[in-house]
């Protein structure tokens, strides 16, 4: 079997690791879950055996507050780490990561707009969507932001890497500024919220957010996935991308909606989380290669992996306090980015 090949064979073993974190992050946390009571807690919810009384604590605290957070970090973890991996190549750039394109910053500006504004402009918003205005506010926020970022990078039909990143730059910078606007005009209690957001969080994970996140994360998540072989062609350049019949304009425009959709949906429950879209994809391509046959599924396993246990530690460290998700992944992403950097300046 060929290298790749034998590489490829080995990507279902990129499930155990996750796995493994799913289930150390339904055991662990300040609240502490038997293997027993795990197990009693499934067979009950597959109508297997009926719940033992003494398990009946265990089953609340994973039905209610600890399976629902696990799902979406894994779920959102995935598609933070397939959207940047898909960035990377798409700007053939190793320090690309899906910010690059203004949805961070559009779903920042979105929903910072939707906590001040809530008694105000968003009045009508707020009292029909409730307690879902934030999460929608981010999420149409990210997408209008990477569209108009696209719009603004596309001349005479062609989106060329170097325009597409110069309209991100400005898209960005605008999002900041309209976003410091806004907070300079809020209360103390709304500056609160925001920080919060932004400083990311799992804590309001909900089994009624899980089927939008599998829908708007989980499969453009796959999707991005489905779109390695053209990512593998624009790595030797875009004209010879063309000649090997890849219909480059079009795969460009696909994979930047498709990693605007998973990012903004992401963010919209969790607030910003960063450095997962960075470093995860470097991870891969340290262990297997530039291949996106495996760089998209493997980054996506690593990322779900990660935020799983970013989360886990998030609960954990500072009980019964809560830190910010988004702090322990800076926390672990920083060092390994400045080691990446030292690295490759060794190298060259």
């Amino acid at each position: 079997m060929p290298r790749a090949g034998r590489r490829l064979a080995l990507l279902p073993l990129g499930l155990l690791p996750l796995l493994g974190a799913v289930v150390a992050g339904l055991l662990l946390g300040p609240a502490r879950i038997t293997a027993a009571g795990l197990f009693a807690t499934i067979a009950d919810a597959l109508g297997i055996a009926p719940l033992p009384a003494e398990h009946a604590r265990d089953a609340a605290v994973l039905g209610v507050i600890r399976a629902p957070r696990v799902v979406l970090a894994a779920l959102i973890g995935a598609g933070l780490g397939a959207a940047g991996a898909a960035m990377q190549g798409l700007f053939r750039n190793p320090l690309a990561d899906p910010g690059l394109i203004g949805v961070s910053a559009g779903a920042a500006l979105a929903a910072v707009a939707a906590i001040v504004l809530s008694g105000s402009v968003f009045g009508p918003a707020a009292g029909l969507l409730g307690l879902w205005l934030l999460p929608v506010a981010a999420f149409v926020g990210g997408v209008v932001a990477t569209l108009l970022m696209a719009r603004l990078g596309t001349v005479g039909g062609v989106a060329s890497v170097a325009t597409l990143l110069l309209a991100g730059v400005a898209v960005n910078a605008l999002a900041g500024a309209l976003t410091g606007v806004l907070i300079f005009m809020a209360d103390d209690r709304q500056v609160r919220d925001i920080t919060f957001w932004t400083l990311g969080s799992l804590a309001g994970a909900r089994w009624a957010h899980v089927p939008v996140v599998l829908l708007l994360v989980g499969l453009p998540a796959l999707l991005l996935c489905l779109l390695a072989r053209p990512l593998n062609a624009l790595l030797l350049g875009e004209a010879e991308a063309f000649h090997l019949g890849v219909p480059v304009e079009v795969v460009k425009r696909m994979t930047m909606v498709l990693a605007a959709i998973a990012v903004a949906a992401g963010v919209a429950f969790t607030g910003l989380i960063g450095f997962v879209g960075l470093v995860v994809p470097h991870l891969i391509r340290l262990g297997f290669g530039a291949d996106h046959r495996l760089v998209l599924p493997g980054a996506a396993l690593l990322g779900g992996t990660l935020l799983v246990l970013a989360d886990l530690a998030a609960r954990s460290l500072a009980a019964p306090a809560e830190l910010p998700v988004g702090v322990v992944t800076a926390l672990l992403g920083a060092p390994f980015f400045l080691w990446l950097l030292r690295r490759r300046g060794t190298a060259a």
